[in-house]
């Protein structure tokens, strides 16, 4: 009969093909007699064998806890009993000198003991002091050789993570955590949002393109090329508007939500462009999951404003601009709503279209009236994309069927419909313009009409009665055209699809001057002597950008997504780490391949270069990291060793000052060493590394960096952080669309720092440049980049502060 204490180790050597095993002959068994579909009872074999695998790996973890701390007690029993032993030698030689009787004090100092430190000193007569640690001190784990080691602990999702202490910090508990004296100022956003937003790309008369990205509204003066930014919105801007006088701007929202998931609530600000001082914050708390379409009215010089919000209904509302204050307010269609306009004449008119709709409004006495558009023998198309006025006062539409209808009212028929028969909106022109949608029309002084086409990608310039005068196309890199801004009824801005501004005309062509990434973004790297950096992202392109010019430098476009990168420290080559398993080596000045090999078939999370550039570490999901010599100055590349023993997926890794050692993170929030010089190995021991120096700190748990996480964390909510070049700072990407910025080292919990949005999603890595003159951030959907001015601080280093005075924010756990 087997000891059921002897069960874990069972479990824990039996292989996990062989659990499947039997999982599978019981399964199978237990569902013989069922009439059940084959295909059925297969799947949810598979999903009862998914489950027990994950059951066993958190077992094993468990038991491998549970393991380790039994030896750490078998350890330290006989240092507590040594201590025991001279503590009762301290008070007899204390009660023999009140006899005048001599005795010679112990070699060990017992106040060191509770730091876990051992002196030559000799414990003071009359003041013994027990050999336990306090209440909220790091705990005493015993050595192989009975020396304590003073560690702390964290805990993620219930699972405890020992940190041990370095040896230059004495006093733990009297630490003092305060933010940097360093703090950042928004210098430079990169893209724009145009791949999903119409009617987003305004020109100012003081020269600047207004439009948005993320949570910014960038005001970017074409000719000097500088940029301003209005940054009140909490959460991503979805629609902006242009108000009649030419100054005031109009922008929403969507609703977002907080750290706690709790939803918060859409708005819209009304801002002056010249101060960027909000005006007026408008519906806060009236608006459905945010704000989809803005409008000013025109004939009463902007007094109203008119909103159209997300919710399944489209509340169409609208807002006293002075005031505030609601007007009035409709429910719109559960269609979706792409424009709307107040009439240019009639502010009492309003036009709506989206999905197979047009809506005329009629706004009295603060009650609305809906007639549709009638198509009659026309076709209706799937989608009414846009639409502006004539100067005859007829409505022009742009559909996806690559058409402009011309709408105009006609009388009632009294003779088909009776006499209660109203009069209708009825398209009067059907005019063939674009292969695929319509999607911006843009009215020129004049009556002049501009069309953007989807799948053509033209523009084509038409005149007061529609006959084309002129037209181009703008180049397949950009995308379609998204919506189209007049300059000064030559030249044009144009927003495309993919995420592109261009600046041009239709004699000279179109050159962009705002490019951005497509999808979302992961891999961020800065060059070690140079003011550039590289992106890599889903959208499959890797991108140079350059930080002083503030521009792309070059694109290239793989087969697969990238996911990471690295600079070589020689500054001639890049690598990027893509979703199956290969990487590439990227030549700088060719953009040429110069070296390219696989690591298993999972995605690359991390590469990373030794501080010398000899060698190359490759983190994959698949639970290893791969060592790579690096000779002929980053172009030849031959394989070292792997790192085999992470138990799950690897999210980050550092390298040691001296090249010799790296220390990586996984996906279950382990923290490993590796002696890399040594093979590859494994390092057992953690506490031997507690002093070891790191060229970089990118790994999220460490004990320099513990500080940095929340109360309640569930282990994912820090995507990345990068320490400063010159250890005097890290900056934090968080889950929470937040960019953080610590003292470093920051080994206390709830340690204060500097905090700043301006992204609309999960801020996906960080890296300062290598002067650290500027931070470099990365949204994930967002698709925005954002660069940050370090603004420097106060005197003194922020790692003199570990010798201040205690904090009163609350202590971690010890173990």
């Amino acid at each position: 009969m087997i000891s059921t204490c002897l069960i874990p180790s069972i479990l824990w050597t039996m292989s996990p093909a062989i659990l499947t095993h039997l999982t599978v002959s019981s399964s199978d068994d237990a569902s013989a007699d069922g009439s059940a579909d084959f295909a059925d009872r297969a799947s949810m074999m598979e999903v009862r064998l998914q489950a027990q695998e994950d059951e066993i790996t958190l077992l094993k973890s468990s038991l491998a806890d549970a393991l380790r701390k039994l030896r750490l007690h078998d350890q330290l029993l006989p240092l507590l009993k040594q201590q025991l032993i001279r503590f009762s030698y301290t008070r007899q030689t204390q009660s023999a000198s009140r006899h005048n009787i001599s005795y010679i004090h112990p070699s060990i100092h017992l106040q060191p003991l509770i730091r876990g430190r051992v002196a030559g000193a000799t414990a003071p007569a009359g003041n013994p002091k027990l050999p336990f640690p306090r209440p909220h001190l790091p705990a005493l784990t015993g050595g192989s050789q009975g020396v304590p080691r003073p560690s702390i602990k964290m805990f993620i999702r219930g699972r405890p993570i020992t940190m041990y202490i370095p040896s230059n910090i004495q006093n733990y508990e009297d630490l003092k955590m305060e933010p940097p004296f360093e703090r950042l100022e928004l210098d430079w956003v990169y893209g724009y949002r145009g791949r999903d937003c119409r009617d987003n790309l305004y020109f100012l008369p003081s020269g600047e393109a207004v439009f948005f990205i993320a949570c910014v509204v960038v005001l970017y003066h074409i000719n000097n090329r500088t940029q301003r930014h209005y940054d009140k919105h909490t959460d991503c801007v979805r629609c902006l508007t242009l108000h009649p006088d030419k100054v005031r701007m109009a922008s929403g929202q969507t609703a977002g939500v907080d750290k706690d998931g709790k939803p918060l609530h859409p708005c819209v600000h009304i801002w002056d462009s010249t101060t960027l001082v909000t005006l007026q914050q408008i519906g806060l708390g009236a608006f459905q999951r945010g704000v989809g379409c803005v409008a000013f009215s025109f004939a009463d010089s902007g007094a109203f404003l008119c909103v159209i919000d997300d919710s399944n209904e489209h509340m169409l509302s609208v807002w006293d601009c002075n005031k505030g204050t609601r007007h009035a307010e409709v429910k719109n269609t559960n269609e979706a709503v792409f424009c709307v306009e107040f009439n240019s004449n009639d502010s009492t008119n309003i036009i709506t279209c989206g999905k197979s709709h047009v809506y005329f409004w009629t706004l009295s006495a603060g009650q609305f009236t809906k007639k549709q558009g009638i198509f009659g023998k026309y076709k209706k198309p799937k989608f009414i994309q846009c639409f502006v006025f004539s100067l005859t006062g007829d409505v022009l539409t742009g559909d996806s069927e690559g058409n402009i209808l011309t709408w105009g009212k006609s009388a009632a028929d009294v003779k088909t419909l009776g006499k209660g028969a109203k009069e209708t909106f009825q398209i009067m022109r059907q005019t063939r313009a674009h292969e695929g949608s319509v999607f911006t029309l843009c009215s020129l002084q004049g009556g002049a009409v501009l069309s953007g086409g989807g799948k053509d990608r033209k523009i084509i310039r038409w005149s007061a009665d529609l006959a084309p005068e002129r037209e181009c196309e703008i180049p397949e890199n950009y995308g379609a055209v998204r919506t189209i801004s007049d300059v000064d009824g030559e030249e044009l801005l144009v927003g495309t699809t993919r995420n592109a501004i261009l600046r041009g005309t239709f004699s000279d062509g179109f050159v962009a001057i705002v490019q951005g990434h497509m999808d979302e973004m992961w891999g961020l790297a800065t060059h070690p002597s140079q003011n550039i950096f590289i992106t890599c992202g889903h959208d499959r392109q890797v991108c140079l950008w350059k930080t002083e010019e503030h521009k792309l430098d070059w694109c290239i476009t793989l087969e697969e997504y990238g996911l990471c990168a690295d600079f070589c420290p020689n500054g001639s080559v890049v690598s990027v780490g893509l979703s199956t398993g290969r990487w590439m080596v990227l030549d700088l000045l060719t953009r040429e391949v110069v070296s390219e090999s696989i690591d298993g078939n999972e995605q690359l999370s991390v590469m990373r270069y030794s501080p010398d550039g000899s060698f190359l570490a490759v983190g994959s999901h698949d639970n290893f990291i791969y060592i790579y010599n690096v000779t002929e100055s980053g172009r030849r590349y031959t394989r070292f060793g792997k790192c085999n023993g992470h138990s799950s997926f690897i999210t980050h890794l550092d390298w040691s000052k001296d090249g010799k050692y790296i220390m990586s993170n996984s996906g279950d929030y382990e923290i490993l060493y590796w002696d890399v010089a040594a093979g590859c190995k494994l390092l057992r021991n953690r506490f031997e590394s507690k002093d070891r120096e790191w060229a970089s700190y990118t790994c999220v748990l460490g004990f320099h960096v513990m500080g940095v996480w929340l109360e309640g964390s569930d282990g994912t909510d820090i995507n990345a952080l990068c320490r400063s070049h010159s250890e005097r700072m890290v900056a934090v990407a968080d889950d929470f669309c937040k960019v953080h910025l610590f003292q470093y080292p920051c080994p206390k919990p709830k340690a204060p720092s500097h905090k700043y949005e301006g992204h609309g999603s999960h801020v996906t890595n960080v890296c300062f440049t290598h002067s650290d003159s500027h931070l470099l951030s990365m949204g994930g959907k967002d698709t925005c980049i954002l660069q940050w001015r370090v603004i420097r601080g106060g005197p003194g280093d922020s790692r003199e502060k570990l010798a201040s005075t205690s904090t009163s924010s609350p202590e971690p756990a010890t173990s």
